[in-house]
């Protein structure tokens, strides 16, 4: 199949299949143990039924909204992904280029294979950037101040990432961070060659925020040896606080699935908070971000900003989440595949995709703008 003639994120999936090596692909498609939170994301979304209402004026449609202040085109993220530079060569950049150029934002992540410095010289642009705070303080501090110096104007704080879950698909396929090359992955490298072609032709293959900015991580050994055992087990509030502190700009903690953990949330200061499950791969049997999204606006939604991330997989589910709350969504694995199906012109398409449903969908729902969307547009839902 031809990138044009892609209808769903599902056609963009199955064209990066085919033309990402295995290892990394599965490294996107995979969630924790079971994977029954994975699969739940998803499917919990079609448990919620739309209200469609008629003769109504359709004209004069808008999408366009704030995401912590910041204007976007649609109440849509690009969220951070590990190894995201090796979906795609450069992945990262070109994901930011695509999102630039679709008017939302794009979130880098701290274990991704293209730096900071790397995106603000190519996009010319405010993006976001994703921090995992390490133990050692020096690092993650002057991480800080090169995502100041970079233009960066919000920082994601993930808090559910302090010790990695099994998944069983990585550990299948002797998958590391970052990747150490085996001949089985040679040879998974050698069936997809225009990917090898691509990866020869750039310079990015290491963590780019990550090698010479920690010490002792000059090489792919060193930088193995180093992140192994650097996520801090003692993250707490009270770590919160001091990053936010030192950063001193908009604060959004992504990883919200509690409301208790919503409300300490709110006290820690953040400016908004992303309700996630990790995409499913952390706590295996853990609700879907979906199902757990009202208890939390219940809980909190008139103190801090809602984001949610995890399952969206269509426009529709772009509206349902707004309409429970969510000022906003982000999506990984989506734009992942449009990368991998066909760079930069791979995330613009799956971005066209997700706009083109939710501006239906609000459409025959009977809205014209996207900020009046509410729970008067869904019926009563089977979540609780």
């Amino acid at each position: 199949m031809k990138l044009k003639n892609a209808l769903t994120l599902a056609d963009i999936k199955e064209m990066a299949k085919t033309r990402v090596p295995k290892m990394f692909f599965d490294y996107a498609d995979s969630g924790a143990l079971t994977e029954q939170t994975y699969a739940e994301n998803e499917s919990d979304f079609s448990k919620i039924k739309l209200r469609q209402r008629i003769a109504r004026s359709l004209s004069n449609r808008s999408l366009k909204t704030k995401m912590i202040g910041q204007e976007t085109s649609m109440p849509l993220a690009l969220a951070p992904v590990g190894m995201t530079g090796m979906q795609r060569a450069n992945g990262e950049i070109l994901a930011a280029l695509a999102a630039k150029k679709a008017g939302v934002p794009f979130t880098l992540s701290t274990m991704s294979i293209c730096s900071i410095e790397d995106i603000a010289k190519a996009t010319n642009a405010p993006f976001w950037f994703q921090l995992y705070v390490m133990r050692d303080h020096e690092y993650v501090k002057n991480t800080l101040d090169r995502a100041k110096a970079a233009g960066v104007n919000a920082l994601v704080l993930t808090m559910d990432l302090q010790i990695l879950a099994q998944r069983h698909k990585d550990l299948r396929n002797g998958l590391t961070a970052p990747p150490q090359f085996t001949p089985k992955h040679i040879y998974q490298m050698m069936t997809r060659p225009m990917w090898c072609m691509r990866m020869l032709g750039t310079n990015k293959h290491s963590f780019g925020n990550i090698k010479g900015h920690a010490k002792g991580t000059d090489n792919l050994r060193s930088i193995s040896t180093w992140t192994h055992d650097q996520f801090d087990l003692d993250l707490n509030w009270d770590s919160v606080a001091w990053i936010k502190d030192y950063w001193g700009g908009k604060l959004i903690l992504k990883g919200i699935l509690d409301a208790d953990d919503a409300k300490l949330a709110v006290k820690a200061g953040a400016d908004a908070i992303i309700v996630s499950n990790h995409g499913g791969r952390q706590l295996d049997g853990a609700p879907s971000s979906i199902r757990v999204l009202p208890q939390i606006v219940k809980a909190v939604g008139d103190k801090v900003e809602i984001h949610i991330d995890g399952g969206i997989r269509n426009g529709q589910d772009i509206l349902k989440a707004k309409a429970l709350g969510a000022q906003g969504a982000f999506i990984g694995r989506p734009y992942i595949y449009g990368l991998g199906a066909g760079g930069e012109e791979g995330v613009t398409k799956t971005i066209e995709i997700l706009r083109k449903e939710l501006d239906t969908t609000m459409a025959l729902c009977g809205e014209r703008d996207i900020n009046n969307v509410s729970t008067h547009n869904i019926y009563s839902n089977d979540l609780t």
